[in-house]
């Protein structure tokens, strides 16, 4: 069956946005007097759920973690939310799907709020046919209850006419628990053996070639 719609990952699949997500967990360690010089040690925290990241990475209590997350968005609705970049060929990709008759969806674990400004910023909002992310309150927030989330609001009742994508193994996995398959690209955060461990689809190493791999499916 022909795959006629497409559920994206938006940070690290659409956009680059290292530098404001590592900018703001910089930002919210330093109101609890720890400094991390280096943002490279910050990566693990673009794409998953922060109060997961701030848990797993520095042992915050689940209390701390949600404290955090507010002392995260300090900086990121200032300044670290547009600290970011649309990877090359994105648009183009988007462009050349929606013109093939694909409906085009985000699912991302960023704040539905925050997705659907940034995509505006970037001008790729208006390729999509819904933009659905976490809730402000966290209440919804892990992938698998997004993607569930996305799919019931844009009507999408077959699950084996849908795909997803995107670059960790969250997004694959939350894909499995909705019935979905999920192709891995690698010009984001995960590694191919992450997305290989966890049964990736597909993996697209360029955005070329998952383009040339949505078309096709």
């Amino acid at each position: 069956m022909r795959r006629r719609c497409i559920l994206f990952d938006l940070d690290g699949t659409l956009t680059d946005p290292g530098l404001g997500i590592t900018k703001s967990v910089q930002y919210a360690l330093r109101t609890y007097g720890i400094e991390e010089p280096d943002l490279t040690r910050l990566y693990p925290f673009i794409g998953p759920p922060l109060k997961d990241s701030f848990m797993k990475y520095y042992g915050f209590p689940e209390s701390r973690a949600k404290e955090a997350i507010g002392r995260y968005r300090e900086y990121f609705t200032a300044r670290g939310m547009f600290e970011n970049q649309v990877n090359d060929g994105i648009e183009e990709m988007l462009a050349a799907l929606q013109k093939a008759g694909k409906s085009l969806l985000v699912a991302t674990s960023k704040p539905e709020e925050f997705a659907v400004q940034i995509l505006k910023h970037f001008d790729l909002y208006r390729y999509f046919d819904f933009v659905g992310g976490a809730s402000m309150d966290e209440i919804r927030v892990a992938k698998g209850e997004v993607i569930r989330y996305t799919l019931e609001k844009a009507g999408i009742a077959c699950r084996s006419e849908a795909l997803m994508v995107g670059d960790r193994e969250h997004d694959v996995l939350g894909a499995r628990e909705n019935g979905l398959d999920c192709v891995g690209v690698l010009f984001g955060y995960g590694s191919r053996k992450e997305l290989e461990e966890v049964g990736a689809f597909r993996i697209a190493e360029t955005v070329k070639e998952l383009s040339e791999l949505l078309l096709s499916v």
